[in-house]
């Protein structure tokens, strides 16, 4: 049969196994597709760096590489919004299938993306782009396409997992445990888009679009980072009986109005008797609550070059099949253009310290302070030490914005020394 041809746009750390894995396994991989998968060309900035790779095959000019009219598959892996957008809409417009790891560039442009691809009846596959190897794109977008999702949440970046793992385990400070993930190799040398949130607000614009048929960016996702949790912090998890977890949590809500999609990436407390409270190290996990299928787990390596790389090519697989069969994958689903909700409107519980002076009227102050923003307390604990104390507070559901507006109140009260720590905090604790 006549061959599908592929090329390849980036070798590092994930193209490198893409391309071991197409030259190893290229017999078997053909067997499954049903026809000869030909590797016709790897874009590269510098071909000296790549000896691995036949020279034949290297080329600086990717440009040229997706324009060329035998290729049938352009598989993307390095990253980026400029000038990657320009690449993959060329390859597309063609009719060329795309499959890409590229988080950040589907959630900032995927319309774009979508629009080119369903104007030339291509394909556009993103499995590799939330949570490396685990099945999970798939299956929200097609196994559960006759169900209805109300809630997808996750452990989306493996490199703050890791950090928070160490943490929770040994008590390490936030600065030595992600010292520590940096010498592993689970940090970048500059681990910003990790620890502030960015990549996995980037995952949850894509699982909040796919599970809710509706466009969601990057930027309606609300994003805070774990940086500023303390050993402190994880330790007041634990007399909740909860560990600390950055998640991503996509929700389709009833705002009394109609129906919004909430988007959010930041810390919370978890009960320890939750599925994803068990998640440690590296490994990532997704957790999907649908109307009939119920309650289902995600779980496994959401990173790493060689698991990576095997979501990207069961894309290929499935892409290759739909070019000999003349069909097409999945098309985008946006079809319900629901509203993203404001954070400020989402519910939330929060665990509140406070430094105060260990003094009559103090609780009664800050219990007036609640009070007037409309927030219930829950829980209060209070340890003196000489002439100060420490006031934990744990709130019931309260919309985001007014907790927000109380932990300001409480820190112009004169009695409130200081506002020590602020989470949210998830399920049922007391």
């Amino acid at each position: 049969m006549t061959p599908i041809r592929v090329a390849v746009l980036g070798a590092g750390v994930v193209g490198t196994q893409v391309i071991r894995l197409l030259r190893e396994q290229g017999e078997e991989l053909s067997a499954r597709v049903g026809a000869p998968l030909e590797l016709v060309g790897v874009a590269v900035r510098r071909p000296h760096q790549h000896p691995d790779i036949p020279a034949e095959l290297l080329t600086t000019d990717a440009a040229a590489l997706v324009a060329r009219e035998d290729v049938d598959v352009v598989i993307e892996v390095i990253g980026g919004i400029d000038p990657t957008k320009d690449l993959l809409l060329t390859a597309l417009r063609r009719g060329a299938a795309v499959v890409t790891a590229n988080k950040a560039l589907l959630a900032e442009e995927g319309p774009a993306l979508y629009e080119a691809a369903d104007a030339a009846g291509a394909d556009l596959y993103f499995e590799a782009a939330v949570a490396g190897a685990i099945p999970l794109i798939r299956p929200i977008r097609e196994s559960l396409a006759g169900d209805r999702i109300s809630r997808i949440m996750g452990i989306v970046n493996g490199t703050t997992n890791f950090i928070l793992s160490a943490m929770t385990a040994d008590g390490s400070s936030y600065e030595l445990a992600l010292k520590e993930a940096t010498r592993l190799g689970y940090a970048e040398a500059d681990p910003t888009a990790d620890v502030d949130g960015f990549d996995a607000a980037a995952k949850a614009a894509i699982l909040a679009s796919i599970g809710f048929h509706t466009r969601v960016g990057a930027a309606d996702v609300y994003r805070e980072g774990m940086a500023d949790v303390t050993a402190a912090d994880i330790s007041a998890a634990a007399e909740l009986g909860c560990v600390v977890k950055l998640l991503a949590i996509c929700e389709r809500v009833n705002t009394g109005t109609g129906d919004a999609v909430s988007a959010r990436v930041h810390p919370v407390m978890l009960p320890r008797a939750h599925p994803l409270a068990g998640v440690d190290g590296a490994y990532n996990a997704v957790y999907v609550e649908a109307e009939s299928a119920g309650r289902l787990m995600f779980y496994g390596p959401g990173a790493g070059g060689a698991p990576t790389a095997s979501a990207v090519l069961g894309d290929l697989v499935a892409v290759a099949r739909n070019k000999i069969s003349g069909g097409r994958g999945p098309r985008e689903s946006a079809y319900a253009a629901l509203p993203v909700q404001p954070m400020g409107e989402v519910p939330s519980r929060y665990h509140i310290s406070l430094d105060v002076d260990d003094k009559a009227g103090v609780l009664a102050a800050v219990a007036t302070a609640f009070a007037e923003a409309g927030v219930s307390i829950s829980t209060v604990r209070q340890e003196g030490r000489e002439a100060e104390a420490t006031l934990v507070v744990v709130t019931h559901s309260a919309p985001d914005a007014a907790l927000s507006a109380t932990v300001s109140r409480l820190s112009e009260l004169d009695s409130v020394h200081r506002v020590t720590s602020v989470m949210r905090v998830m399920g049922d604790v007391a």
